[in-house]
């Protein structure tokens, strides 16, 4: 027995309607183009074509998956991300478009300092998609990423592998800047960018069940009001830049005034600005290192 490329997809594709997947038709094309490990122009090439048994039920168990909540991203294991491609895995949180304004303003900062070599720290980095981007796109960095455990430095890891980035880039294991106290002195940077949690406890239950039920808690949570990461990173920061040196945070929408109060009361930055991503939010935080 067999079926059909072109009626097996439907099939698919309704059975995720019903289980409240927003794009139904592109994520059962992609989980077909998962499973049978092919690209978009493999996938074409296939439609007329038929699955024997064994790979529709392996297909349909897929989509069952989806059709139960699982992300996309979960699923194939990767996303992407400033035109590249990472890979991702339930400890880390999934990237998302919004981030990509922190690093092209990071980008942007980097070129108008137009120094030899550049160091920048990813704080929490994640999958790495922060740091790793901007070591792809800039040739006088070297890159710095930290987070709480081995599991999500070995993701970030593998892409640096993926991406060729290797020698660029290095991993540290701690909580925020605890790997950067050093025993004599702090270690120092000229650039430090994060994107922390910052959804208020409250409301993660209220999230999409694709993030709050799988997606890692601990990389959504910023406490009650949502700013308790940042009461710990703008302070934390002046003791590991150096003069000049910027720091570049992802904010929620709404976030703007009070992570601004918060860098005023350490009387260290200027030239604080805004940066709204595509859909009109404020979504990025620049800070500059030093009062002159």
């Amino acid at each position: 027995m067999s079926i059909l490329v072109k009626d097996v997809i439907p099939m698919a594709q309704v059975q995720l309607e019903r289980g409240g997947v927003p794009d139904a038709k592109n994520d059962a094309e992609m989980i077909f183009r998962y499973v049978m490990n092919v690209d978009k122009m493999g996938f074409f090439k296939l439609w007329g074509g038929s699955l024997d048994d064994d790979m529709c039920d392996r297909y349909l168990d897929v989509v069952s998956i989806r059709a139960g909540g699982t992300p996309l991203q979960y699923i194939t294991g990767e996303q992407e991300f400033m035109g590249f491609t990472f890979r991702v895995g339930r400890e880390v949180l999934i990237p998302r478009q919004d981030t990509e304004t922190l690093v092209l303003e990071a980008v942007s900062v980097i070129g108008e300092k137009k120094k030899k070599s550049c160091s920048v720290l990813d704080l929490g980095c994640g999958s790495g998609v922060i740091g790793i981007s901007i070591a792809k796109l800039c040739d006088n960095v070297k890159v710095t990423l930290s987070d709480i455990s081995n599991g999500i430095l070995e993701i970030a890891k593998r892409n640096a592998r993926d991406l060729k980035v290797e020698r660029k880039v290095s991993f540290e294991l701690g909580s925020l800047y605890e790997p950067f106290k050093g025993r004599f002195r702090p270690e120092t940077f000229d650039m430090i960018v994060s994107n922390p949690p910052y959804i208020e406890s409250g409301a993660i239950p209220s999230l999409q069940r694709e993030i709050k039920d799988h997606e890692p808690l601990l990389a959504l949570d910023g406490g009650p009001d949502g700013l308790s990461y940042y009461r710990k990173i703008v302070p934390g920061a002046q003791g590991h830049l150096k003069k000049g040196g910027s720091l570049i945070l992802e904010i929620g929408s709404g976030q703007a005034d009070d992570v601004s109060e918060i860098a005023a009361g350490c009387g260290v930055y200027s030239n604080i600005r805004v940066v709204r991503d595509l859909s009109g939010l404020d979504r990025v935080m620049l800070l500059e290192y030093g009062i002159d």
